[in-house]
């Protein structure tokens, strides 16, 4: 067997027993006593002083080394042993307290916590009460510190601050009122978004169990934003069995938040339908229910129009201020309103004549004047116009009635007027077209609306007609007996 460092010899074999065996283990031993004198007798030749000697024998020593690794272990280890039966003198804490405060307000707030249960304490001859001014003074500048971070109280550390009890009570009554109005106004915030897109939690919430009460699928997005509503689009659930849904359905969510609905009630007052639903007091009535009232006037219409025949929206469900109506369009692409269609000549003279028929309809048949008919209000859809946004129409009874009806023909002849559609009628002459009276005859139209007011309970009864006399209501007119208070003048405007 060879090696780079030299020859190394074979060793032979040897048996196992022999190995074992105490002749074998006597060997070994006397090998290693030969080994051992050796050594003392390198030491003795180079003359190695005793104490390294020693030192080097406690080292060699695996036990020695383990005890004092041990012994160190258990000294660092060992618990902190008190002995108190000693008498040496127990070492003194200091308290950090003993230090310098951090602020002023620390150390005003330690003396006015060092005055006893007893409420005053003698310092130096002078009695010092926890009323003190002073005292007070300082403590009621240490408490405004505590106010809420929004209320600037600035750094009074710097000075000897001292607010008098008044003073600090004032601005306590204030800080609170401040965080009950910043309360208010983050509690109003999620109804203050129906100015925006209508959408706040309880009309999700509505909208939401519209959707598990398998009335629609889905609702997909906003399809106009209006002063007075939000209109969205939906799927509606093709599986229900109760009654057949269109395809696809607008959803209107009338705001709850708008300025413009405080005057609502002049629409919605004088309608017999809705007569009590005002308070019996005061008659007045919440804006939250308002709103419901103006959806539900808006669904009882569209009602009537689609009895007379005149397209419009279809009504599906009411829920509160949601008016579910079927969709006038078609894809999720609403229907253009009549001012952005783009028509030729044949089909604005179409729309112009369907427009006088459907308001002709409209007064004599329904029973209603639109009171803000216009291009906006008009979609033009399958060669058709279609009726939309009718909360506000009102009866012929309404003392602005026919003042409406006037503004809607104006609203009309000056639309059709710009489209160069030939014979279009003035307003005055599309006014008596549909009453069959001359809006500057203010004595026969008060007469007219006198005639049409009846009594609640016999509206729409069959068998009931009016006893309106017209002839009878020309003579006192021209007389000039007309009824007491009655405004012949502009009507006021809601």
């Amino acid at each position: 067997m060879s090696s780079p460092w030299g020859k190394i010899t074979v060793p032979e074999p040897v048996n196992l027993q022999d190995i074992m065996s105490e002749e074998l283990a006597r060997d070994l031993q006397e090998k290693e006593n030969i080994k051992c004198v050796s050594v003392e007798s390198v030491e003795k030749e180079f003359e190695i002083p005793p104490e390294l000697l020693e030192e080097e024998e406690i080292l060699r020593s695996d036990e020695e080394i383990a005890r004092m690794l041990q012994h160190q272990y258990d000294k660092e280890r060992a618990p902190l042993n008190l002995d108190f039966d000693s008498e040496s003198e127990p070492e003194e804490l200091e308290d950090i307290r003993d230090k310098k405060d951090w602020d002023r307000f620390d150390t005003v707030m330690r003396e006015f916590h060092s005055i006893p249960a007893c409420g005053y304490k003698n310092d130096n001859g002078n009695i010092v009460t926890k009323h003190d001014v002073n005292m007070s003074g300082r403590k009621n500048a240490c408490k405004m510190m505590s106010f809420p971070p929004e209320f600037e109280t600035g750094d009074g550390a710097c000075f000897d601050m001292k607010i008098s009890n008044k003073v600090f009570n004032g601005l306590k009554m204030h800080s609170k009122h401040e965080q009950s109005r910043k309360h208010k106004m983050h509690d109003k915030r999620e109804d203050q978004e129906t100015a925006i897109f209508g959408i706040d939690a309880k009309t999700r919430m509505i909208l939401y169990k519209l959707v598990t009460s398998e009335l629609l699928e889905q609702v997909n997005g906003v399809i106009s934003i209006g002063k007075e509503a939000v209109v969205l689009h939906a799927d509606s659930n093709q599986q229900n069995s109760e009654c057949p849904l269109p395809k696809e359905c607008a959803i209107k969510v009338f705001k709850t938040t708008l300025s413009e609905y405080k005057q609502r009630d002049k629409y919605i007052r004088d309608d017999y339908r809705f007569k009590d639903r005002f308070g019996k007091t005061n008659g007045k009535i919440s804006t939250l229910k308002l709103v419901q009232l103006w959806a539900e006037k808006e669904m009882h219409n569209l009602k009537r129009l689609q009895k007379a025949g005149i397209l419009c929206p279809e009504v599906v469900a009411l829920k509160k201020h949601i008016l579910v109506m079927s969709f006038i369009g078609n894809e999720n692409k609403a229907a253009p309103k009549l001012r952005d269609a783009a028509l030729n000549d044949v089909k604005i003279m179409m729309a112009y004549e369907q427009i006088l028929k459907y308001m002709k309809i409209m007064y004599e048949e329904c029973n209603l004047i639109h009171a803000d008919l216009s291009a906006y209000n008009i979609l033009w859809y399958n060669n058709n116009c279609y009726v939309i946004d009718v909360s506000q129409a009102v009866e012929p009874s309404h003392e602005n009635a026919f003042y409406f009806l006037y503004r809607d023909c104006e609203n009309i002849s000056n639309f059709f007027s710009k489209r160069d559609v030939p014979t279009v009628m003035t307003a005055e002459q599309l006014f008596k077209n549909i009453t069959g009276y001359d809006y500057t005859d203010k004595l026969a139209l008060v007469e007219l609306q006198e005639s049409v007011k009846m009594k609640p309970h016999l509206v729409d009864r069959p068998g009931v007609e009016s006893n309106y006399n017209f002839d009878n209501a020309w003579e006192r007119s021209q007389a000039g007996r007309i009824p007491e208070n009655i405004n012949l003048t502009k009507p006021v405007m809601a």
